[in-house]
């Protein structure tokens, strides 16, 4: 089931979501998990071709959300890694990961229940 913008916190979540996919992020999903784990909001997950690319995608979600929002994230881990990062907004958190790892964890299949957020243009 997919719904539409409807809270800040839906339209901060979409606007990451929109700067991953400038940058060439594929696969991306918006997933609304607030109701079933309280921690956070909303999962934004997409996918990367390479570390290289991972980074791009990372610098482009924070330099969007200083620029419109002036938000910075909480924090953000894996940037050492060449399978996964997590960039955490606390009202959202963003996961890019290559293709063979987020094949592996599948988060979709995880929140296959919860509604996903119509984001593209």
């Amino acid at each position: 089931m997919q719904k539409n913008i409807q809270t800040k916190s839906d339209y901060l979540a979409v606007l990451a979501a929109q700067a991953a996919a400038e940058k060439l992020g594929f696969e991306t999903i918006v997933i609304d998990v607030g109701e079933v784990i309280g921690i956070t909001d909303f999962f934004v997950v997409t996918s990367c071709n390479n570390r290289r690319h991972m980074e791009t995608i990372r610098e482009e979600i924070e330099a969007s959300l200083l620029e419109v929002e002036k938000i910075k994230p909480l924090r953000i881990e894996g940037k050492e890694s060449n399978q996964w990062m997590l960039i955490d907004y606390g009202i959202f958190v963003v996961h890019i990961f290559d293709r063979e790892w987020r094949s592996f964890y599948n988060l979709e299949r995880l929140w296959l229940d919860q509604p996903t957020l119509n984001w593209e243009k």
